[in-house]
């Protein structure tokens, strides 16, 4: 209990420390901070941001998952974690000192994401992150036990767009009635993006293509008027085009010209784990959207692999964690998303997706098409002589349920995982698969 309580201590020292720090840099420097909150898309929405303000200014992002308490005062610091190292830590605070006292070519905008997994942490990171454009992707359901509710998701997430200047900018999901209601809450003025008719910002004439053997995407943006195509040679997902409005509309309210946007984002490209397309062996094709899970994230997954044509479309998902009380309920309503999808060999690896298997067999779904695994390891060794030639595969779970593990095994060349995956440091590799705390409720 002692230990306990001497390492919370020291984790809120290190907080109080690392939030003057930020704080202070920010002070001196005053850059133009742009801060990216929702459930899902945050991480793409962040890159598509980051790439079109770089086209023509000095722009800093949040690294991998640098979005906390912790993780957003050392993205501000310019600095790495500094882990159990008592040393690593007192390097950062050298960094602080030199920034304050030498004048030094800071960046001109930083692009914040902004993490909400529990009440009060939006509020924390306001308190010395003083936002100036805050964009908002989706709200779902995500982090759902510690919040009761999507509307309690919603609510915290939203203090940014209350918080934002009468000179700022709120960029909305105009296809998200809890992200678009936002605009009634705040001073600055709003950018609405996505694919609604009442969109500031929208796409529309979407097109997937392929080319070289890779799939990618096309559209027209519309603003104001004005028309341009945009192709985006890496992405595939409906969702990612989302969220590369998301970064158009940044680059509108700062007055860049539609060329410049477009002509940045035919750079863009997924990040690991996030709906990427990779090559896999025997000429199959994966959707790897490891990273994480939710009910909305499974399902634009879902609708992705239902828009693009292949032989056979096989969905391995693995477990959606912390939903709390409506676990079950969630995971068997995602049976309609997969009949739909096309899909026609499902399988499911956990505890909970066990009750989505259950689901699809009481709907209609062969029991050979339908698959069921305790866990990621047990698929990873039973995969050979079920995939096909040819097959497009989509692989998605929670972070906890390690589903990198199985698009390792299916990927024409494993030995790039570290480059292509999601969670590739030595120390998540070499972790054994430990089954989640909530399986035991």
């Amino acid at each position: 209990m002692a230990r306990q309580t001497g390492k919370r201590f020291r984790r809120r020292a290190l907080e109080r420390a690392l939030r003057f720090m930020a704080k202070t840099v920010l002070l001196r420097y005053r850059p133009l901070v742009v801060g990216v909150t929702g459930s899902v898309g945050k991480s793409s929405t962040k890159e598509a941001i980051a790439l079109v303000l770089s086209s023509s200014m000095r722009v800093r992002k949040s690294e991998g998952n640098f979005n906390n308490e912790i993780g957003v005062p050392l993205t501000i610091l310019g600095a790495d974690s500094g882990g159990s190292s008592f040393l690593r830590w007192l390097l950062v605070g050298f960094r602080f000192l030199r920034l304050v006292l030498f004048p030094t070519k800071y960046p001109q905008a930083l692009v914040l994401e902004m993490g909400v997994d529990r009440p009060g942490d939006m509020s924390y990171l306001l308190e010395f992150v003083p936002v100036k454009i805050g964009a908002v992707t989706r709200i779902a359901e995500s982090h759902l036990a510690y919040f009761g509710s999507i509307a309690n998701i919603a609510k915290e997430k939203g203090r940014m767009i209350s918080s934002l200047p009468e000179d700022g900018f709120a960029i909305l999901n105009a296809d998200d009635p809890r992200a678009f209601r936002m605009a009634e809450k705040t001073k600055a003025v709003v950018l609405s993006y996505g694919f609604s008719a009442h969109a500031s910002v929208r796409a529309d004439n979407i097109l997937f293509q392929e080319s070289d053997g890779n799939l990618g995407s096309s559209f027209k943006l519309n603003y104001d008027g004005k028309t341009i195509p945009v192709r985006l040679p890496h992405v595939i997902a409906r969702h990612h085009i989302s969220d590369a409005l998301a970064g158009a509309a940044v680059g509108i309210a700062l007055g860049m010209n539609l060329v410049e946007i477009a002509s940045a984002l035919e750079r863009l490209e997924p990040l690991p784990g996030r709906l990427r397309f990779l090559h896999g062996r025997n000429g199959m094709g994966i959707l790897d959207d490891t990273y994480n899970s939710s009910p909305a994230s499974v399902r634009a997954a879902l609708e992705t692999i239902q828009e693009v044509p292949s032989r056979r479309k096989v969905v391995i998902l693995g477990d959606m964690l912390e939903l709390g009380a409506d676990s079950e309920t969630e995971h068997r309503a995602l049976a309609a998303d997969v009949a739909a999808s096309g899909a026609e060999l499902v399988i499911l690896a956990g505890k909970r997706m066990r009750l989505l298997g259950e689901e699809l067999l009481s709907s209609g779904f062969s029991r050979g098409n339908v698959m069921l695994f305790p866990d990621p390891d047990s698929i990873s060794n039973a995969l050979d002589g079920v995939l096909r030639e040819g097959d497009l595969v989509l692989v998605k779970g929670s972070r906890g349920m390690r589903m990198e593990k199985v698009t390792e095994v299916i990927l024409r060349n494993p030995s790039e995982a570290k480059e292509l995956l999601c969670c590739q440091s030595p120390d998540w590799r070499n972790r054994s698969f430990t089954p989640p705390a909530e399986w035991d409720n």
